[in-house]
């Protein structure tokens, strides 16, 4: 089974939902939705809940790590939620030193931290 994906603005957060075995093809397209609403909405903070995912192979955190690359100006605040250590330890891989936080099965907790430091209003907006 291959992986789902759902990218939506909610509020001041950018929310991407990635269910099943995900892909580099998934994590591309995530990364363009996510990348598109950041510039079009203006909106810089992202939650990642992957409560539903599968692990996947090794290859695709390190695809993630060479999108981060490719950012270029956008900066993003990234809180993912996990449902497992495997996971928690595949984010930290993916993400690497970018600006994000893991978090295991507490979503409630990932939107505090997005939305409550007194970075964020830097953060919030994209220009």
């Amino acid at each position: 089974m291959t992986g789902s994906l759902w990218v939506e603005l909610s509020g001041e957060l950018i929310i991407a939902r990635v269910r099943g075995e995900p892909t580099v093809e998934l994590l591309t397209e995530c990364q363009l939705q996510v990348v598109q609403l950041a510039r079009e909405a203006g909106r810089g903070l992202v939650l990642y809940d992957t409560l539903e995912m599968h692990p996947p192979h090794v290859d695709v955190p390190w695809a993630q790590r060479a999108l981060d690359a490719q950012l270029g100006d956008v900066k993003l605040r990234r809180a993912i939620v996990v449902p497992t250590a495997k996971l928690a330890y595949l984010a930290r891989l993916a993400f690497g030193e970018g600006y994000y936080r893991v978090f295991y099965n507490d979503i409630a907790a990932a939107v505090k931290w997005l939305t409550e430091s007194p970075v964020v209003a830097q953060l919030a907006r994209i220009r």
